[in-house]
């Protein structure tokens, strides 16, 4: 038993201890202006190439509905036995039941759920031809990256109409997106709350770019401060450390001239990619200063109290990069501009972090990323109903199996008789 005393400090204890991160007020029109929708107009020349296709009412609840059923593409005939309500492989149409005609119609109304958006369908297509055949997508705030493990090129990259819908349809950041965006914010604000509102989701398709992900950087701003970077890859890329001064530098300016007086909230994170030779930016993306966005090889209570006055260094320390790569652009030096004083000065020099060879991690190779998100719906969704659910799960995908077996070993004889 605790002593009064004892007893005393540690309610104070409780009383005291924070019971969720100190964030400022999260609105709903900061998460808004988070939606690529809204900044992209802003900041369209140092953006990858992109289109943006609104969506309807119908596509959006088609995103919603349980399983996967994905409309033919006309120059990729699929196979007949795609499942219609559990997003598994299941026997032909034909076979599933002895229905009269109008339940044959319905199952193909089912097999074909682009006829309720068939106007975006199109423009899919063609915006997919108009950026060379293939994009990446994403919705306002997030990109299906949890969900490449079930595309054929494990990767973003989509050639197809329906690529995109599998990704978009097997993702939890993209459900995040739809029910999910506006769940952190504080205000009250209906107006303000565009998540019930299905007419403002919006597609984006980026032209498809091989990207090396140990040059992508995630950028944290408080109070138009840039606070911190880190690299966005959590694994150890030696060939970064020589160029800390010049990455630093090359985001420094690009936030400084393009973000740090034109994005309308004071506090947020954008992430940059930064080719070869290093010397051109491209923005990426814009995540809200929030509990949901990951601070990666940071932490949010280390950025919230991190104090952006207290750095000191020389301005020839820091600058001497920025001197140069000016010089390096203009063509030319001045070396008068160089009287020989005294040009130590107190500025803040944001940190750029990176993975050591030491980190933990360091070796995240070891484990795929976002692997907590690649169990199918179907057994999570069995799993926690209990073991009665989960058996019956498993038996019926044996019978498919089994099922899909045989279809192939018919096949085979029919083959060899012809």
């Amino acid at each position: 038993m605790p002593t009064e005393e004892e007893q005393q400090q540690q309610d104070l204890t409780e009383m005291t201890t924070p019971t969720r991160l100190p964030f400022k007020p999260i609105t709903s029109s900061h998460i808004s202006h988070c939606s690529y929708g809204y900044w992209h107009g802003l900041y369209r020349a140092i953006t990858p190439k992109a289109r943006i296709i609104p969506l309807t009412a119908a596509f959006v609840e088609y995103l919603r509905e349980d399983g996967i059923v994905l409309p033919e593409d006309d120059e990729d005939p699929r196979p007949s036995w795609i499942d219609q309500d559990s997003g598994v492989y299941s026997e032909e149409r034909s076979t599933v039941s002895d229905n009269d005609d109008d339940d044959d119609d319905d199952d193909e109304a089912l097999l074909d759920p682009s006829e309720h958006f068939r106007d975006i369908h199109r423009r899919i297509r063609e915006t997919i031809d108009e950026l060379g055949g293939s994009v990446a997508p994403k919705l306002n705030w997030s990109a299906p990256k949890d969900a490449t493990w079930i595309a054929a090129m494990n990767s973003m990259q989509c050639r197809r109409p329906s690529d995109i819908y599998l990704l978009l349809k097997s993702s939890d950041f993209i459900t995040h997106d739809l029910e999910h965006a506006f769940d952190e914010c504080d205000d009250d604000d209906d107006d303000n709350n565009h998540n019930s509102n299905d007419n403002n989701f919006i597609l984006v398709l980026r032209k498809w770019v091989e990207m090396n992900p140990s040059l992508e950087f995630r950028c944290f701003v408080r109070a138009r401060t840039l606070l911190a970077m880190c690299q966005r890859d959590l694994n150890h890329f030696d060939f970064l450390f020589p160029m800390v001064e010049h990455l630093r530098s090359r985001i420094q300016t690009f936030f400084d001239t393009n973000l740090k007086h034109t994005f309308p909230d004071e506090d947020f994170v954008f992430d940059v990619y930064i080719p070869p030779p290093h010397k051109r930016v491209w923005l990426i993306d814009i995540n809200p200063w929030a509990p949901q966005t990951d601070p990666l090889i940071f932490n949010w209570v280390e950025l919230l109290q991190m104090d952006s006055t207290s750095t000191s260094a020389t301005a020839d320390d820091y600058w001497v990069v920025r001197d140069e790569e000016e010089e390096e652009e203009k063509g030319s030096s001045d070396d008068d501009d160089d009287d020989g004083g005294d040009t130590t000065a107190t500025i803040f020099v944001p940190e750029l972090r990176l993975v050591k060879r030491d980190d933990p991690e360091a070796y995240g190779f070891m484990t795929p990323q976002y692997s907590a998100h690649k169990l199918p719906k179907d057994v999570v969704d069995a799993s926690r109903s209990g073991p009665g659910p989960l058996r019956e799960f498993a038996d019926r995908w044996k019978e498919i199996q089994a099922r899909q077996q045989q279809q192939e070993e018919d096949a085979e004889e029919e083959d060899g008789v012809d």
